[in-house]
């Protein structure tokens, strides 16, 4: 049977939870207060009056953003980004962690392996050496500068490697003797037991790939090849600019009308919300996917 909660754990649950609610609005709050920001007129931002509700609701910074055809040309090679590395990154965390996983006995040079991977993570040759060697291979503005050098994350690998050494090796011992080959038993015995940590390398690899802007600064010499976060972090308003561009009213009224610090905030507003989307559908596994990945027995 069980016993009711004594007084002092109701109070001890209580009062956890309160901090938890503190903390989580102490973390919305400044989030929330950019979306307002991002709502806001110019004005009103300057003024410092944009608290927790818009002031002067426009949606001029938004305008200018969506209505770039830049933009879209940005998001789309960001998305095209994001779907191609994430389809490397699996593949190859998969295909690199599957013999890793197995003894020195089963695959010998095992260990020679591991070490060059941990070595590999642990010591870079830098920007300079990175950027010479893409620039030799002849991927400069081209998305796969972006791609390729994040095909393999060497987290994520051992991650994935310590998952598959906690299934039981029973399982494969009897596809073994079903007379199943490495390959067969990797895809429908290992991978549809690995899906929480799967689903975390995943998210990972998303993540990393929509918001990362610094490879387009380095890579891209041209505004048309920027992907998404690396275009928005270009934008500015320039009054002067639009009316030498021949802007029309409308244009120059909505410019007027927004300061960087709204088309900042648009900015981040615009990028988070992909990511807003799909982080809930992983989140489930990426607790249990870190943890279970991150042990070994």
């Amino acid at each position: 049977m069980i016993e009711n909660k004594s007084i002092e754990s109701r109070i001890r649950i209580s009062v956890i939870h309160i901090i938890v609610i503190l903390l989580g609005i102490l973390c919305f709050f400044p989030l929330w207060n950019v979306v307002c920001i991002s709502f806001s007129s110019s004005l009103a931002v300057s003024g410092n009056r944009v608290g927790v509700w818009p002031v002067e609701f426009t949606l001029s910074a938004y305008k200018i953003i969506l209505e770039d055809a830049q933009f879209w040309r940005s998001f789309g090679i960001s998305v095209f980004r994001v779907v191609v590395a994430l389809a490397i990154n699996i593949t190859t965390t998969v295909l690199l962690a599957y013999p890793l996983s197995k003894s020195k006995y089963e695959f010998k040079g095992r260990d020679i392996y591991m070490n060059l991977l941990l070595f590999a993570m642990l010591f870079s040759g830098g920007m300079i050496p990175n950027y010479m060697l893409i620039k030799n291979l002849h991927l400069l503005n081209t998305v796969w500068a972006l791609i390729l050098p994040g095909s393999v994350t060497t987290f994520n690998v051992i991650l994935v490697m310590n998952f598959f050494i906690g299934i039981p090796k029973s399982i494969e011992e009897a596809a073994v003797i079903d007379g199943a080959n490495p390959f067969f038993i990797l895809l429908k015995i290992f991978i549809p037991c690995s899906k929480p940590v799967l689903a975390t390398v995943a998210l990972f690899s998303i993540v990393w790939n929509w918001n990362d802007f610094f490879g387009g600064l380095i890579y891209m010499t041209k505004i048309r090849n920027y992907p998404l976060m690396t275009y928005v972090q270009s934008l500015n308003i320039n009054i002067a600019e639009l009316v030498r561009g021949g802007a029309g009213a409308e244009a120059l009224k909505d410019a007027m009308a927004v300061s960087n610090k709204n088309l900042n905030a648009a900015k981040i507003v615009v990028a988070v919300v992909p990511l807003l989307f799909i982080y809930p559908l992983l989140q489930k596994y990426l607790i249990s996917g870190m943890v279970l990945g991150a042990v070994k027995e």
